[in-house]
């Protein structure tokens, strides 16, 4: 059965659930391309104590379309994080036999979210989740964004995920579609109020009662730009990197070592052996030193071009490897250092408190 007709079977039966804390650069565009979706029952955009034009905007949007409805949120209760609050909140007030949660900064293509509802019935999904598509115009972006879903890529294989004889479960927050019944079962967000990664806790809790995961690759449906500028960036995955890696120091570490030793390194004493050989005109040490680093250069930079491709990524983003591979060891290593040592991490304003300190 096509996604189509499956989603005219069901009807409008899909409650949208958006937060927003000083998105004014983004809330048209999300609204407009969740409010042409086929299944939309309504979208619940929750404004958790915006202090730019957020609130401005979402009149503007109300009076456009029908099936919004602005939330204003004026307290963070204690023990709750800003974005768990709201997406319960949310989820409190909504009608729909499935919740659909996103964020603010996400873009849904035409007809989506049929077909991947269809998806999550043909499937017997009880949470389907897809990693978007992301948008990456500056240079840093690059050379960081697809690298760090290539890594996740391997901490979270698509497949082991869905698989439901495997413990490994995850989801991603910017597209999360869930059954109410599954989410209500679960505790809702109340249950993982406190959680930095959330919508990990939350698939975790699915999975663990014998709900069905679904995680795909999600670029041909839902596309994001994360992040506008280099210091939201850096502090967004010193947020989320450590504990994506479970708080496993070693492992984190490796996964640096790797990046530096095999992708970073090898492209600086490439051009330093290159440059030593024609100074020596034409050293042998030199000459091989170079064909050797030349040599791991080329497989990583293959090896690279490929995962991209398997992850939704242009393989020509292949080209940003070594100075991303410089930024995300530092990335990581910032991360565990925040929740290691500074105790806190600190997102959107606000400040969290992390367990991990000693």
């Amino acid at each position: 059965m096509g996604a189509r007709r499956m989603s005219a079977g069901l009807g409008e039966c899909v409650s949208v659930i958006v937060p927003a804390r000083n998105e004014e650069a983004n809330l048209g565009r999300v609204v407009r391309s969740l409010a042409s979706q086929q299944g939309v029952l309504e979208i619940l955009v929750v404004d958790d104590q915006s202090e730019d034009r957020t609130p401005e905007i979402l009149a503007e949007l109300e009076a456009q379309i029908p099936c919004l409805r602005a939330l204003r949120l004026d307290s963070l209760p204690e023990g709750w994080l800003g974005k768990t609050h709201a997406v319960a909140e949310g989820a409190r007030r909504a009608r729909g036999e499935w919740l659909l949660f996103t964020d603010a900064d996400t873009e849904h293509l035409p007809g989506s979210l049929a077909e991947l509802l269809g998806r999550a019935e043909r499937e017997g999904a009880d949470l389907l989740s897809v990693s978007p598509g992301q948008e990456t115009p500056t240079w840093w972006e690059k050379a960081v964004i697809p690298l760090v879903y290539v890594q996740l890529s391997r901490l979270f294989r698509f497949e082991d995920v869905s698989d439901p004889k495997s413990l490994a479960s995850a989801a991603n927050g910017q597209y999360l579609l869930i059954r109410r019944a599954a989410y209500e079962r679960c505790g809702g967000h109340e249950a993982v109020k406190s959680a930095i990664l959330e919508d990990v806790e939350l698939a975790r809790r699915v999975k663990s009662q014998g709900g069905k995961l679904v995680f795909l690759p999600g670029a041909r449906w839902v596309r994001t730009r994360m992040y506008r500028r280099w210091g939201e960036l850096w502090r967004g995955w010193s947020k989320n990197l450590y504990l994506l890696y479970q708080a496993d120091f070693g492992r984190l570490l490796g996964s640096v070592a790797s990046l530096w030793l095999l992708d970073a390194l090898p492209v600086l004493a490439l051009v330093l052996a290159a440059a030593l050989a024609i100074a020596r005109q034409g050293s042998v040490p030199a000459a091989l030193l170079a064909a050797a680093l030349l040599a791991i250069t080329v497989t990583r930079h293959v090896s690279y071009r490929r995962a991209l491709r398997r992850s939704g990524f242009s393989p020509a983003l292949a080209a940003y490897l070594a100075p991303g591979a410089a930024l995300v060891g530092c990335l990581m290593l910032n991360s565990a250092r925040v929740h290691l040592a500074a105790g806190s991490v600190e997102w959107k304003g606000r400040h969290y408190a992390t367990r991990g300190r000693a």
